[in-house]
């Protein structure tokens, strides 16, 4: 995992909220400059709606702080849960209109990298693929420079053999689409990272979102969206009606 000591200070009375939602267990993180005060996972999967705001609230009052204190949200942004991710786009959407929030918002996939860092040995490239239903996955590739997994590729949505099948042999391959695709991906031939690697951590969203902060990359409010890559499926058969001419009234 990423050791976020290691990071430029952001400011070491600036209070800041990491969210995960990315994934069926969210979680929420308070963090204070460079140090993380606290964590909260969601006690079971797709618990986003009902322990999103509770968390949040439960932290602050945990430290003593109250919303307006919050100085920068560091957010998972997708691909990932279309509902988890709209939860915790909104909520730092709403956090940087109401008290003037800075906002970082982090691929994914790239959260999902780092956690290769733990693996032993390290892989010099991994791939990381989330499940993107249709015998599809969501991927990107990384390579390690300066113990970070950093993008060499655009997240996609790919087919998971013809994806890997070009990538180099010293390529490793974490996230929980593994589970959904494990034969395609076994039948690669690329290593498989241990199970406990694939979910995204609310701390490495910290981690990177405070470097990012300190670099000044942050998104205008209004401009903050989730990374879905492929429409919402709600969406995806509304557009097929549009263009079939079978909306409701037609």
């Amino acid at each position: 995992m990423i050791n976020v000591m290691t990071a430029a200070s952001f400011g070491e009375l600036s209070f800041a909220l990491a969210f995960e939602t990315s994934s069926a267990l969210g979680s929420v993180a308070l963090g204070r400059g460079q140090k993380i005060l606290g964590v909260r996972h969601f006690s079971k999967p797709r618990a986003h709606a009902l322990e999103f705001a509770p968390a949040i609230q439960s932290l602050c009052n945990e430290h003593g702080i109250t919303p307006s204190q919050i100085a920068a949200v560091f957010v998972s942004a997708g691909p990932g849960s279309f509902t988890g991710l709209r939860i915790g786009i909104t909520a730092a959407r709403t956090l940087a209109l109401a008290i003037g929030a800075k906002v970082v918002a982090l691929p994914t996939l790239e959260v999902i990298a780092q956690n290769a860092l733990d693996a032993v040995p390290r892989s010099p490239r991994v791939a990381v693929v989330l499940d993107a239903k249709r015998a599809r996955v969501y991927t990107a590739g990384f390579v390690l420079k300066s113990d970070r997994y950093v993008a060499i590729d655009e997240p996609r949505e790919a087919d998971p053999a013809n994806y890997l099948a070009p990538q180099p042999r010293d390529c490793a391959v974490l996230g929980e689409g593994v589970v959904y695709h494990r034969d395609a991906i076994t039948a690669s031939g690329l290593r498989v990272l241990p199970d406990e690697l694939f979910a995204p951590r609310v701390e490495t969203v910290y981690a990177l979102g405070l470097q990012r902060a300190v670099q000044g990359d942050f998104v205008p409010a209004r401009d903050i969206t989730p990374v879905y890559i492929r429409l919402p499926e709600a969406e995806e058969v509304w557009a097929a009606k549009q263009e079939s001419g079978k909306l409701p009234g037609r």
